[in-house]
């Protein structure tokens, strides 16, 4: 930087001192060109002065400062040089010099020899007291935030680490207050000193840099800039080896980032934060062995769960030669030792487990790395868990003394971190559901913090978004038989079943469920019954979800719509759906609506539909010009209205009047 200053300075310098000698030679005006080279020689004192401490300059305002000092003293050598001597008799006789111009003159170079003594100032090497107040540069009068922008980033360059400290709180609180001024901040080169305190800083002070970095991605093009200076390396270091106070912020930032430029995603993946944040996410939470998981040792229902889903498995002899091997390896490593309090069901559970681990293993190709791996697993199975080394790649030393405020903190923001990463990206949510993260996810809803099950709730509802469009990620992450995906839907049903319409997490729980409809089988039909009761939901938006939801399990591209939708029937939705027709809410109506003719459509010879005039209905909504404005269910009610006419009687023609 101090080149690139030098550079800049060597022009005005060169104008002064010719401002100087043309000032001189002046034969008339000579007092008012005595007064410009006064003010001139201050000036290129000032100058040199700069020049010789410009490696210590911040290079945006001096660019803006020594560009208007150039400009005025090329107005001030113009106006001496009509003033000399040698332009002759004549010209001087015929060249008229307003007073005005003189004192215009010397009153820009006042405000460039102050413009430059605030330049020199803000310097960090330069100031007097640290406390001191450097005041407004005359440059600056026209947009005064802009010298404090100019001042903080300054600090940011060269001040002590407390000062870098406050004038990255400072640069906090501009961002928050105006998009305006976090543009302002990234234009004047704000982001390149910010990681640099994250990189080097106190933790204090990385804090609030990481905050900062999270405040200015408001828009695209800054992201992207930030991208470009560098800020997912930092991420990744910070993330990996940084105090989990700074990590929070940090996955805060990733999470605002990403939110803000989705592009960036891919970039983020690419520095291996995805696994970092899965790392986090999973400290404390379950047990880590490689990329898979050991579910923690605590009585839980979804370690009931993971047990009784793998019991019930058949797969066969591959998996019970390793739960044979398991056994005797656990009945060695118990011998000696003191019994575990949970007695056999503990030893039952590690056996459950990594028999599932073994199958994972198994279907990957066969290739000799990933059998390698496996039994490393097998092996490692009876040792104790070393917790100062995670092979996510995050070092867990010390991480235990963390207070349990902090720890929440960083499962919340690393939760909030993957929703944001997974949002529409099939790579990333591929990675995720590969990692142990679903089942954090599914202990979190259940146990954890409020922000956390929001957080964890959102990150699966985007997951399953993808899953739903992507077959290859849905058979591979959400096969029926698979604990993670069982344990995730066990907890989300058990949140849409309590059915309380003040938690933010009903919501997101009901679209994972329709996420997720082409996963389940036939037989499982659990969650249809609490869905179906959401219809009857005074909230009009849970309803509107719901409506929306049963829709993926009975609609035509669900292989199984006939055995949902008489499910659905059963669990008395054709009665709800009538209500929601007639007299719900404009948004609840069409969803209803397109529920009940998929219904209707495929189960067309239903008694309890024919007893709910369902025919009816769907003769009175295709009468609805409200409704009948998509094409698409126009059709739709064509087809039912149909398919139901075949086996069911027109109702009487008064049933309409009762309904007008």
């Amino acid at each position: 930087m101090g080149d690139i200053v030098k550079q800049i300075l060597a022009k005005p310098i060169q104008l002064a001192d010719q401002v100087t000698k043309a000032a001189d030679e002046a034969s008339s005006f000579k007092q008012e060109c005595a007064e410009l080279k006064s003010k001139t020689e201050k000036l290129v004192a000032l100058l040199r002065q700069a020049a010789r401490a410009s490696s210590d300059l911040y290079e945006r305002p001096t660019r803006r400062i020594i560009e208007e000092t150039e400009q005025v003293l090329d107005k001030a050598l113009s106006l001496v040089l009509k003033c000399r001597a040698s332009n002759g008799l004549m010209k001087r006789v015929f060249t008229i010099i307003p007073a005005a111009a003189f004192r215009k003159v010397s009153s820009h170079l006042e405000n460039s020899i102050g413009d430059v003594s605030w330049l020199l100032r803000v310097s960090a090497n330069n100031r007097a007291d640290d406390d001191e107040y450097l005041g407004l540069p005359p440059i600056a009068a026209n947009e005064p935030i802009l010298c404090l922008i100019w001042e903080q980033i300054a600090t940011l360059y060269t001040a002590s680490p407390e000062d870098r400290s406050d004038a990255a709180a400072s640069l906090v609180s501009l961002a928050s207050g105006s998009d305006r001024y976090g543009k302002l901040i990234i234009e004047e080169g704000g982001v390149g000193p910010l990681l640099k305190l994250l990189k080097e800083g106190k933790m204090e002070g990385q804090e609030n840099a990481a905050r900062a970095i999270g405040l200015l991605g408001r828009d695209p093009e800054s992201v992207e800039h930030m991208v470009h200076v560098g800020v997912c390396s930092v991420f990744a270091k910070i993330l990996k080896e940084g105090h989990m106070k700074v990590q929070s912020v940090v996955a805060w930032a990733v999470s605002e980032l990403a939110a803000n430029y989705p592009k960036c995603q891919d970039l983020f993946a690419q520095h291996n934060i995805i696994r970092l944040l899965v790392g986090h996410l999973a400290f404390e939470t379950v047990e880590e062995h490689s990329k898979y998981s050991i579910v923690s040792m605590k009585p839980t229902s979804i370690h009931a769960l993971v047990m009784a889903s793998s019991n019930n498995n058949n797969n066969s002899n591959s998996v019970k030669k390793d739960q044979d091997i398991n056994n005797n390896n656990n009945n060695n490593l118990q011998q000696g030792r003191i019994p575990h309090p949970l007695g056999e069901r503990s030893r039952n559970l590690h056996r459950v487990i990594t028999s599932t681990i073994a199958m994972h293993a198994a279907t990957k190709q066969g290739n000799e790395a990933n059998q390698k791996e496996t039994t490393d697993i097998l092996i490692k199975q009876g040792n104790n868990h070393n917790r100062n080394y995670s092979h996510s790649g995050i070092n867990l030393k010390g991480r235990d003394l963390e207070d349990p405020e902090t720890k929440g903190k960083m499962k919340e923001m690393a939760a909030r971190a993957l929703w944001h990463l997974a949002k529409g990206n099939s790579p990333i949510c591929k990675s995720i559901t590969e990692s142990r993260a679903l089942l954090c996810f599914a202990v979190l809803l259940e146990k954890g913090p409020e922000a956390v099950q929001y957080n964890s709730a959102m990150a699966v509802m985007e997951i399953t978004a993808v899953a739903e469009k992507d077959a290859d990620l849905r058979k591979s992450a959400f096969k029926p038989n698979s604990p993670a995906c069982k344990a995730v839907v066990d907890q989300v049903v058990k949140i849409i079943e309590k059915a309380d319409s003040d938690s933010d997490l009903l919501i997101p729980c009901i679209k994972t469920i329709g996420n997720l409809a082409r996963t389940f089988k036939a037989t499982e039909t659990r969650m249809i019954g609490p869905l179906v009761r959401l219809l009857d939901e005074r909230e009009a938006e849970v309803s509107r979800e719901a409506s929306i939801a049963l829709t993926k399990f009975a609609c035509t591209e669900n292989y199984l719509h006939s055995d949902h939708s008489k499910a659905i029937i059963s669990a008395g939705g054709a009665k709800h759906l009538i209500q929601l027709v007639y007299f719900g809410e404009q948004m609840v109506q069409i969803p209803a609506l397109v529920l009940l003719s998929y219904i209707a459509m495929h189960v067309p010879d239903s008694e309890e539909l024919a007893q709910a005039e369902v025919l009816g209905v769907l003769e009175w909504a295709s009468k609805q010009s409200s409704m009948t404005q998509d094409e698409v269910l126009e059709a739709l009610l064509l087809e039912s209205k149909s398919r139901l006419e075949l086996y069911q009687s027109r109702v009487p023609r008064g049933f309409h009047k009762l309904h007008q």
